[in-house]
């Protein structure tokens, strides 16, 4: 697969088939050898048929990618598509390693596989050049529960290369998400992707909440479940209900991403996020929780304004920008149309040339974290 030489490529498809969506990929990428790909597809292919359509176009290519609950092209926010990034051989190089079963996570193995992989790109990335800047990308299955240990594990075996990535996603089934790697689809996995080059690199994290006043603690849990039972000793939907301010309501994704719950940890405030409400009065969390936590509700800040500011100091950081590849957390897009600033944001994204998916999660260094705008922007 080839695009114009020293150019980032991106291309996007709403084809229908999988068949038909790589081959309009493949024909808008162009014509110059890549090092890799990253892909992000809609839930709605049919994943077998899709890895046979990526493997057909994509020969001789590192190519990742996964499952979304939503894209980021040149439209802005978008959906039902197929997209592909694609790096340009004489610029990039990039490797991989898949854990194709992260029910059964050996972090000793990982950290020894991890490290091998960065002792790779370092040694097969000289041609580039004696400044070689590397980064990690990280995709895992966004509903395996097991973000934190794989995030604070595979930081920690690459040192110094910051890591940056996304939690897989299926829209908001909750039922099935994959991630690619090796010429197929995997459930319960995750795949780690170096890539290095001479280019700039800057990663990145924003939030669009700032903490409010008042508080609630978690009660009771089920940990390996992130399931939270009670807050301030009450069941856990209806008081958190009360302490939002909105008693007797119904609970829904929309409100969630309106008023996520929020942590304090290394002196500074992260949200939880909710996935969802349970018929015994339960919460489900999309990142770890346990008794004991302290949560309070998040209040919206500007986030035009906000996210103005973050793109100045992206600018700040590289210069000239060629490419923003970006996780935007799915409760962010819920939460922009319902504030009606959805197209906005897309207009925001398109003019800063932001590409990427919406995921169930966020990774950043060694956090795994929730409703955040994270990513990696490249320079040229």
């Amino acid at each position: 697969m080839t695009l114009l030489a020293s150019q980032i490529g991106f291309a996007s498809s709403h084809m229908a088939s999988p068949a038909a969506a790589m081959a309009d990929i493949a024909e808008q990428l162009g014509h110059a050898p890549l090092a890799g790909m990253l892909l992000f597809c809609s839930h709605r292919f049919d994943r077998d048929a899709l890895a046979r359509a990526i493997n057909r176009h994509s020969e001789g290519v590192v190519a990742i990618g996964c499952t979304s609950s939503g894209e980021l092209t040149e439209r802005g926010y978008d959906e039902d598509s197929l997209t592909a990034i694609g790096f340009p051989k004489d610029g990039f190089h990039f490797v991989s390693h898949c854990f194709d079963d992260i029910d059964h996570f050996d972090p000793v193995a990982a950290r020894d596989a991890i490290r091998t992989l960065a002792a790779v790109a370092a040694r097969d990335s000289r041609p580039l050049g004696d400044r070689v800047n590397h980064v990690a990308l990280f995709l895992v299955d966004g509903l395996s529960h097991r973000e934190e240990l794989l995030t604070m594990t595979i930081q920690d075996a690459l040192g110094d290369i910051p890591l940056i990535g996304g939690s897989s996603g299926d829209g908001l089934a909750f039922r099935e998400t994959s991630i690619f790697e090796g010429g197929r689809f995997h459930a319960h996995g995750a795949v780690v992707a170096i890539l290095s080059t001479p280019r700039p690199l800057h990663v990145f994290k924003a939030q669009h909440y700032r903490p409010g006043a008042a508080k609630m603690v978690v009660t009771g849990a089920i940990p390996q479940d992130r399931v939270v039972t009670e807050i301030n000793a009450e069941p856990a939907a209806a008081e958190y209900l009360r302490i939002a301010g909105h008693a007797g309501e119904a609970l829904g994704v929309e409100f969630y991403a309106a008023h996520p719950p929020m942590v304090r940890a290394g002196g500074d405030y992260h949200v939880r996020s909710i996935q969802s409400a349970n018929a015994d009065g339960s919460l489900t969390f999309y990142c770890a929780i346990d008794e004991g936590i302290v949560l309070t509700v998040g209040e919206p800040i500007d986030r035009i304004a906000g996210m103005d500011a973050l793109f100045t100091d992206i600018a700040g950081h590289l210069g000239e920008v060629d490419r923003i590849i970006a996780f935007d957390c799915v409760l962010n897009r819920i939460d922009a149309e319902q504030r009606q600033i959805a197209r906005d944001v897309s207009e925001l994204y398109r003019r800063h040339r932001v590409i990427g998916f919406n995921t169930y999660g966020e990774q950043y260094h060694a956090l795994h974290v929730n409703q955040t705008f994270s990513g990696l922007a490249i320079g040229k």
